[in-house]
């Protein structure tokens, strides 16, 4: 295997990885919802494995987003050029990141659990945010490079 098949078998596992742990979390809170939004002692409990599944999930995630910025850089230096389209997708990853991590500390570091439903539904306005990116990513990837 040459070194472009490995750049780009990383890039694109990095990306499903990172895509990945956005559908992963998603299922986790749906199903934690109904404890997350009533009483205070499963509240507490499902809090606890909420703080462990996102310090994991992180982990996995920073990995995979790393693999994807780092292998594009070098699939764009070494084999596809700097064009503007490379350019675009390298500007809306770095949008997806800001958008992402601006919403989680604006919206979501702030919720305190037990709460209600309508605070709870800022965790699917944050998986909405970080879907669309993803399809504006993959659009442009797969439609217009």
């Amino acid at each position: 295997m040459d070194f472009h098949n490995i750049l780009r078998l990383v890039h694109i596992t990095g990306f499903a990885a990172w895509f990945g742990t956005i559908f992963a979390s998603m299922f986790l809170l749906k199903t934690l919802e109904p404890g997350m939004t009533d009483e205070a002692a499963k509240a507490s409990e499902y809090k606890g494995l909420l703080m462990r599944y996102i310090g994991l999930e992180t982990k996995v995630a920073d990995v995979a987003v790393v693999a994807v910025l780092f292998s594009g850089l070098l699939l764009a230096h070494f084999y596809h050029g700097w064009t503007i389209w490379v350019v675009v997708k390298i500007v809306l990853l770095l949008l997806q990141i800001a958008l992402t991590m601006a919403y989680i500390f604006r919206k979501i570091q702030p919720i305190t659990y037990p709460c209600d439903t309508a605070r709870f539904s800022s965790w699917y306005v944050l998986f909405t945010i970080s879907l669309g990116m993803f399809g504006i990513v993959l659009a442009v990837t797969f439609f217009l490079l």
